[in-house]
């Protein structure tokens, strides 16, 4: 099990590391296209939300990676299941089913990495 963290944590990592800085590093009118939520929202919420998925996504390996403050990897878990949760309600709110299904999957993951490291297979 601990192998299969290990590997969850690494695909979260990337995909929302990715994400992140796409949202950093991307004009919010052009994400829009490909992202119809951002639409309606200010463009420092989605610098806000590209950090905190860079940040998430260090804290999901590194600090468990290099023993120093390991804690912080089931916190990014943590973290991350609670915005894919608020994003969930927002993609069901906008009637994207395509966006609910994405963001589900990253949820259930992003828990499983949060009970995993809090629980049984914990540092």
């Amino acid at each position: 099990m601990n192998v299969l963290l290990w590997i969850v944590q690494a695909f979260l990592a990337a995909m929302f590391g990715m994400s992140g800085l796409v949202k950093l590093a991307q004009p919010k009118d052009r994400l829009a296209e490909k992202y119809p939520w951002m639409r309606d929202t200010s463009t420092r919420l989605v610098w806000c939300v590209g950090v905190v998925e860079i940040l998430g996504a260090v804290g999901l390996v590194l600090p468990a990676a290099t023993g120093v403050a390991p804690v912080l990897t089931p916190l990014a878990g943590t973290g991350f299941a609670v915005m894919t949760a608020l994003a969930i309600g927002l993609h069901v709110r906008r009637r994207e089913p395509s966006g609910v299904a994405v963001t589900a999957v990253l949820f259930v993951l992003s828990a499983l990495v949060a009970w995993g490291r809090f629980g049984p297979y914990s540092w």
